[in-house]
């Protein structure tokens, strides 16, 4: 009896928990909108990243496929900082095989709603380091850990992850292959496609700014793949740390030769184009301000090029700042407005038409054999007497509706009618006799 009792007691309680526990609310998956960061983490991946994030519908869930070799771990944060207010999961899928999440790569993914690693792909190694060195041992160097070791610690709780894990990745340098992470319960689970991924996911709970949910996904799911824009693309070549360093000192470099040797414009001007190019990729100048820069740098040097003969460079230059500044003018991850790439492509079409036109005439001029004098042996008309010189005197004629100066006989009235027997080119000077009436 009493064991009865007990038994009904255990029940009770097990059956009073059960109650206590609040079933997650369902999160239904209508689009799995897919993203892919196939380069170092730096400003253009955050906001590639944060502008979807902030397109995102209810009913999205987002799948970032990650393969990093690391980067900027204020850019860094910036992501996890967006990735936990969104108000849609964010999946974090290490993918192809081969790829890797290290460095700032392994911290994001500590802050991903769900983490699943392809086969033969590695996640770890994230002990920061400097430009090309490890940074060196001294209180900075232990700060810095520190803040990551709690940074990931902290995620990793917060997602239901191995902690102690992605504290080695930081400390140590440690380094997860897929297996030993699932093993240690580093990552959710191994997907080696979309579909096994998403099978994976049918009942998951993930925590959406503090609420649990569960997902659930629709029958009529949608699969959306949104790859980085012409925009993006470019800005995420100069936004790597090293491009942009090197942007920087040849910048530096170039306004350095414009002062010891000024005259030219032509390697200042180019020197000031590859210093905004690496303010907005050093994140000092906001996207939206550079753009405005090199545009109006792009019509600066347009306009130079009217004054200094650079056989084209500083078109070119000039050009290629109107692009990228229309590219990036708008886009801002709260952009509410955007130009389209037809209205940049054929408005710089245009401009490069005009400029091609402008070049064949101006080469085709050139090519040309110059003549000062073709009148020879042509009527013209005598404008006045300009002085005596010896036994000739120096006026000025008309003919074609040109002014010349011209030598003739003294004594020839205004508006008298000669002819042009001889040119001379080395004073522009033109030899005239009277025309009889005989003539």
């Amino acid at each position: 009896m009493k064991l009865t009792t007990l038994l009904a007691l255990v029940l009770f309680v097990l059956s009073l928990r059960v109650i206590a526990a609040p079933t997650p609310r369902p999160f239904i998956v209508e689009t799995m909108v897919v993203l892919e960061i196939d380069a170092s983490i730096n400003p253009a991946t955050a906001r590639y990243l944060l502008r979807h994030l902030n397109e995102a519908r209810p009913g999205d869930l987002v799948v970032v496929k990650l393969n990093t070799p690391g980067g900027l771990v204020s850019t860094t944060k910036d992501i996890i900082t967006s990735m936990g207010k969104s108000p849609v999961p964010v999946i974090i899928w290490v993918t192809p095989p081969g790829a890797s999440a290290t460095s700032a790569g392994a911290i994001i993914a500590a802050g991903a709603h769900g983490l699943f690693m392809d086969q033969g792909t590695n996640i770890g190694a994230a002990t920061p380091v400097g430009l090309g060195s490890d940074i060196p041992e001294s209180d900075g160097r232990a700060k810095a850990i520190n803040d990551l070791r709690a940074l990931v610690e902290s995620l990793s709780e917060l997602r239901g992850r191995n902690a102690k894990g992605f504290s080695e990745m930081i400390a140590t340098s440690a380094s997860f292959t897929s297996q030993d992470a699932l093993k240690k319960k580093i990552i959710d689970g191994e997907a080696s496609s979309l579909e096994a991924l998403r099978s994976k996911l049918v009942g998951a709970r993930v925590s959406l700014n503090g609420e649990a949910r569960q997902l659930e996904f629709a029958q009529a799911l949608s699969v959306v793949e949104r790859p980085m824009d012409l925009g993006m693309s470019l800005l995420n070549v100069f936004a790597h740390p090293t491009t942009a360093y090197v942007l920087f000192v040849l910048g530096v470099a170039l306004l350095y030769f414009e002062f010891q040797a000024p005259g030219g414009f032509l390697a200042g001007s180019v020197g000031v184009v590859l210093l905004i190019l690496a303010a907005i990729a050093f994140q000092v100048l906001p996207l939206n301000f550079g753009a405005i820069a090199l545009l109006v740098a792009g019509v600066f040097l347009l306009v130079l090029e009217v004054f200094i003969t650079s056989y084209g460079l500083l078109t070119l230059a000039g050009l290629g700042c109107l692009f990228a500044g229309s590219l990036f003018l708008f886009d801002t991850p709260d952009a509410w407005m955007s130009v389209q790439y037809t209205t940049i492509f054929s408005t710089l079409g245009g401009v490069v038409a005009f400029v091609g036109f402008i070049a064949y005439y101006l080469a085709r001029h050139r090519s040309a054999k110059v003549r000062f004098f073709e009148h020879l042996g042509e009527s013209a008309t005598v404008v006045n007497a300009i002085a005596a010189e010896g036994t000739q005197t120096i006026y000025q004629v008309k003919t074609r509706g040109e002014i010349w100066r011209a030598r003739g006989p003294a004594g020839l009235a205004q508006g008298a009618h000669v002819k042009i027997v001889q040119e001379d080119p080395q004073d522009l000077t033109l030899t005239i006799q009277q025309i009889s009436h005989q003539e």
